[in-house]
């Protein structure tokens, strides 16, 4: 996806908002090269939260305006443009957002393209437009942070079903020995219950993720299941490179290239990978690749109307 910077057009900017579980940023940009503005607002209730994110919005339509609007939301949402929730938070532990309509609400006082999914999808865009999927038709963007998400790009777009993808909620083989307990209420043994940052805070037991040695055992569990989620990955949908981020690996970058490794002795010569070093990387976009995500979508709605 090519995105004009606006400069030799007189283009207006695009209107992004990543909505996470803590915290929505909010940014005005063409790009990550080209960021207008971007503000912080704190993720409450919803009740609290839209109506702050809609007097930034109101604020930037005003001046300097913008011609689309991307909005990156935490799950589950509706996508289903058929269906009389859609652009809807679905069930949620998240106390006060079930049945919230994010996308009515925000996109409603806009005359402007709306683009609405998840904020892994989103960040797989972004990380596709801009940054370590570049040229590439198929990709994967992996995030580990308090839980488990997979934004993954088929022939170009977002996979979509009847549902978004929950690759978190996969469920993989345990390491042998490993018989910690699982912190996903729905399930024993899948990804984010065995290796999300929630699932390392309970095995560390009270120890900082910071201060945890590369060599030290709690990481032997953590690596096995994302690679083995990685493997799901690589023989049902093949994606040239998966990138993987979050709070997780932001604190363990040595994870990286151990999960490649874990992956290549799990598919056994099966398959052969497009890139053996750098096959599973960082995003390229680094932090940026949520907000970005949100800019993304917005390109996308704009240049499909």
């Amino acid at each position: 996806m090519r995105i004009s910077d606006g400069a030799s057009t007189g283009e207006l900017p695009f209107a992004g908002i990543e909505l996470g579980g803590t915290k929505c940023v909010c940014t005005l940009a063409f790009g990550p090269g080209r960021v207008l503005d971007q503000q912080v607002v704190p993720t409450t209730s919803a009740a609290e939260t839209l109506p702050a994110i809609l007097e930034v919005l109101h604020d930037w339509y005003e001046h300097p305006g913008f011609r689309a609007l991307g909005i990156a939301s935490f799950g589950p949402i509706d996508l289903d443009a058929r269906s009389l929730s859609h652009g809807h938070i679905l069930a949620t532990t998240k106390a006060g957002w079930a049945g919230t309509d994010v996308r009515g609400t925000l996109s409603a006082p806009f005359a402007v393209p709306v683009g609405f999914d998840t904020d892994v999808n989103g960040a797989a865009l972004a990380e596709v437009a801009w940054g370590s999927g570049q040229g590439m038709s198929d990709f994967a963007y992996v995030t580990v942070g308090t839980g488990v998400g997979v934004g993954l790009i088929v022939h170009g777009r977002p996979t979509r079903g009847f549902a978004h993808s929950e690759w978190g909620h996969v469920r993989v083989p345990r390491l042998a020995g490993d018989d910690h307990p699982s912190v996903c209420g729905f399930h024993d043994d899948c990804v984010e219950g065995l290796a999300s940052g929630s699932a390392l805070v309970a095995r560390l037991g009270g120890r900082a993720v910071h201060d945890v040695a590369e060599d030290d055992p709690v990481w032997e569990p953590i690596v096995h299941t994302i690679a083995a989620m990685a493997h799901a990955l690589v023989c049902g949908a093949g994606p040239e490179r998966i990138a993987i981020g979050g709070g997780v690996l932001t604190a363990q970058p040595h994870l990286v290239a151990r999960i490649e490794k874990a992956l290549v002795e799990s598919l056994n010569g099966y398959m052969r990978l497009p890139r053996i070093e750098g096959y599973i990387t960082r995003p390229g976009l680094g932090d940026m690749a949520g907000p970005m995500g949100s800019i993304a979508l917005a390109a996308t709605a704009f240049a499909t109307v």
